[in-house]
C-alpha cells in the first residue's frame, strides 16, 4: 500500500536483519510497504542496486551522482555515461542529484554542470530526475526552469511554498520524508497541506531522518508509513488513502514518457 521511493538500500543498519538487505525489505512488506526506490549517490551504486532489484521485483532504483560528492566523482557522471546506466529496465530515475551548499561549498560550479547533465540524461531517457537541494533553493529553481526540466521529484522536501510551487509549476512531484512528522514541523506541514495531492510522494530517506516516534534512531523502508500518517493528518484523509493516493502517483510518474 505504501511506496518508499527514495531509500539507500546500499547504507541500511543491517544488524537487526543479520545482515540480509532482503530481510529489511520483507520486514518492510510485513508493515504495508508494497514498493521501493533505491538511491544511487555515486557512479559504483548501481552495481550493488541492480542485484537487490534483481532478486526483487518490487525494487528498482537510480544511478546519478550526489551534489555532495567531490568533484572528481561529479565529472565522471557524463550524460553518455548516466544515459548508460540509465537503460536498464529496473533503473526507475536519474539521481540523486542537486545543489547542496550547505554541506558542500567548494565545487558550487561543478554541483551545477553536474545537476544540469543529469537532467539532460533523464530526458533523453524519459526517466524522472530526483533531486536534491540544501541551501540552494533558487539556483535549484533556476536551473530546473533552464534546462527544462518538467519530470522529476524534488525529494525530502524542507523547503518554503514559494520553492515548493515554483517546481510543481515545472511538473515536478513533492517527495516529504519523516521531517514531516517531527514535533517542530509545523511550518512544513502548512506547505505540505497547500501541495496537489496528485503531485504527492512519500519516502524515508533511510538510513537517515527516522519519522516520529523513531526520530533519531536508524531509519529504514519499514518506517514510510509513519510518513504517511503525519500526511495523512495534514490532508485530514485516512491513512489508506494516503497510502493508495501516493503510491498511483508515483506510478503515473514512472509511466510518463
Amino acid at each position: 500500500m505504501f511506496f518508499d521511493t527514495h531509500c539507500h538500500l546500499t547504507m541500511l543498519n543491517l544488524e537487526p536483519y543479520e545482515g540480509s538487505v532482503d530481510a529489511a525489505l520483507a520486514a518492510a512488506r510485513e508493515n504495508g510497504v508494497s514498493g521501493f526506490m533505491g538511491i544511487s549517490v555515486s557512479l559504483d551504486d548501481h552495481i550493488a542496486l541492480a542485484e537487490i532489484a534483481a532478486r526483487h521485483a518490487d525494487v528498482g532504483y537510480s544511478v546519478g551522482v550526489h551534489p555532495c560528492e567531490d568533484d572528481a566523482m561529479m565529472k565522471m557522471a557524463t550524460v553518455e555515461r548516466l544515459v548508460e546506466l540509465g537503460q536498464a529496465e529496473k533503473v526507475w530515475a536519474i539521481g540523486e542529484t542537486g545543489l547542496d551548499y550547505y554541506h558542500s561549498c567548494d565545487f558550487v560550479e561543478e554541483q551545477k554542470r553536474c545537476f544540469a547533465r543529469h537532467i539532460h540524461a533523464s530526458q533523453q531517457l524519459k526517466k524522472p530526475v530526483v533531486v536534491h537541494t540544501r541551501a540552494a533553493k533558487q539556483d535549484t529553481i533556476d536551473i530546473i526552469r533552464a534546462e527544462k526540466s518538467t519530470h522529476g521529484i524534488l525529494h525530502c522536501f524542507t523547503e518554503d511554498w514559494e520553492t515548493a510551487k515554483a517546481v510543481l509549476d515545472c511538473g515536478y512531484y513533492i517527495s516529504f520524508s519523516g521531517i514531516v512528522s517531527f514535533k517542530n514541523a509545523q511550518d512544513l506541514r502548512d506547505v505540505a497541506k497547500q501541495v496537489p495531492l496528485d503531485r504527492l510522494l512519500i519516502e524515508t530517506d533511510s538510513p537517515y531522518l527516522a519519522p516520529m516516534p523513531y526520530r533519531g534512531k536508524n531509519n529504514e523502508p519499514k518506517y514510510v508509513p509513519y510518513v504517511a500518517k503525519a500526511l495523512s493528518d495534514v490532508y485530514d484523509i485516512s491513512l489508506e488513502e494516503i497510502g493508495r493516493i501516493t503510491t498511483q502517483n508515483f506510478n503515473n510518474l514512472l509511466d510518463l514518457k
